[in-house]
């Protein structure tokens, strides 16, 4: 009878353990400045940084033997701030918006009290149509993080070679997903992640971090997770002033263990069930004012309970099977095709792009100045 009492109070400890929640920062937009300059070999104009060393992605890789050195060259993206999108809603689509709603880097001031003082974090314009009808906007990452993209270290151009070890990953990072920081001391819960937190069972909070500017629209967070499907969590309105964190709490999160309903899945091939950031959208109402939204984000955060009590495992299931790496590399292959192929488009749209100012004059300065000065005794006489 002692004996079962006793591994009774063990099982219910594991499981209490098991829904102990955990907090990670999911993407910190700091850690996203570019810092490396990827340009095609024949550009000679000035260089600049325009990529992010850390979440490099070459897309080059799908494209096919008809692209050039110099196309393949612009398949580089990265999560460099100014590589993010907003998409408008269709109602809410006209040349002004489309043109002028952007995402760029905003140097937070070095005497700001905050202590993310001197960094870059993300800053946002949206163009919404003045007129009374409901409109959105999506600010999304230039591509979807990938889930097991293994990490490598890139050089100042953008190029990256495996890491065969994790003795040959860069500052002391592993060698697993690149997407994920591997910090030393596993209990520093502020150590970023950029876009992926994985081992995530059930989201309690979700907190995000954000200068206001006194706008009356709704903000929600977008979210994927192993199975493909994204859901919004309403964060809540920017009608404020001033840096705020504001918090989604889950409605029907059990804090009490007994009246859980106790779910097992399996461990493998499924993988680690994880947590993908999928964008920012930002929902005017029709009763508010239109035109431009200014807005500023710093990171978001989430407090979740672990899937797994543990991602140790005595096995290497994935270097035995490959089946999630199959899996994966096809996915891949379709996301880099569709990427790769938008910037190669982009690329040829933008050489066709006007780049003259102004007209070539047809006359002399002598003879524009003529017309001035006749034209000025002309009026003299009127």
């Amino acid at each position: 009878m002692k004996k079962t009492l006793v591994l009774s109070a063990a099982l219910m400890t594991l499981v209490g353990l098991s829904s102990f929640a955990e907090e990670r920062t999911l993407i910190d937009f700091t850690t996203l400045k570019a810092d490396i300059a990827v340009y095609p070999q024949d550009y000679d104009g000035e260089k600049k940084e325009n990529q992010n060393k850390r979440t490099v992605m070459d897309y080059a890789t799908a494209a096919g033997a008809s692209f050039s050195a110099e196309q393949k060259q612009l398949m580089k993206s990265s999560l460099a701030l100014t590589e993010w999108e907003v998409v408008l809603n269709s109602s809410a689509r006209n040349v002004n918006s489309l043109a002028q709603s952007v995402v760029k880097a905003a140097p937070v001031s070095g005497n700001s009290k905050q202590p993310f003082a001197g960094s870059e974090v993300m800053g946002v314009r949206i163009v919404f149509p003045s007129g009374a009808y409901n409109s959105n906007a999506k600010i999304l990452p230039p591509f979807s993080i990938p889930a097991y993209e293994p990490y490598s270290v890139a050089d100042d151009n953008g190029d990256r070679q495996k890491a065969e070890n994790n003795a040959n990953a860069e500052n002391g990072e592993s060698s697993g997903p690149k997407w994920l920081f591997e910090a030393d001391d596993p209990s520093d819960k502020a150590s970023p992640a950029y876009g992926l937190v994985k081992n995530v069972g059930t989201l309690k909070k979700i907190a995000v971090t954000t200068m206001g500017m006194n706008f009356p629209h709704a903000l929600y967070v977008l979210l994927s997770d192993t199975d493909g499907v994204t859901r919004r969590y309403f964060m809540g309105y920017l009608g404020f002033d001033g840096w705020k964190t504001l918090e989604w709490n889950n409605p029907e999160y059990i804090t009490e263990v007994r009246t859980r309903e106790i779910r097992v899945y399996p461990i493998y091939p499924r993988g680690e069930p994880f947590v993908k950031f999928e964008g920012f959208q930002i929902c005017r109402d029709a009763a508010h004012v239109g035109d431009d939204f200014i807005g500023y984000f710093k990171d978001v955060k989430i407090i979740y309970d672990k899937a797994n009590l543990t991602s140790e495992r005595d096995i290497a299931d994935e270097d035995l099977w490959g089946i999630i790496g199959r899996k994966e590399s096809a996915r891949q292959a379709l996301e880099m095709s569709r990427f790769g192929n938008k910037q190669v488009n982009r690329y040829v749209e933008k050489q066709k792009m006007a780049v003259e100012e102004n007209f070539t004059a047809s006359l002399s300065e002598d003879g524009e100045s003529n017309a001035q000065s006749n034209g000025g005794q002309a009026a003299d006489a009127k």
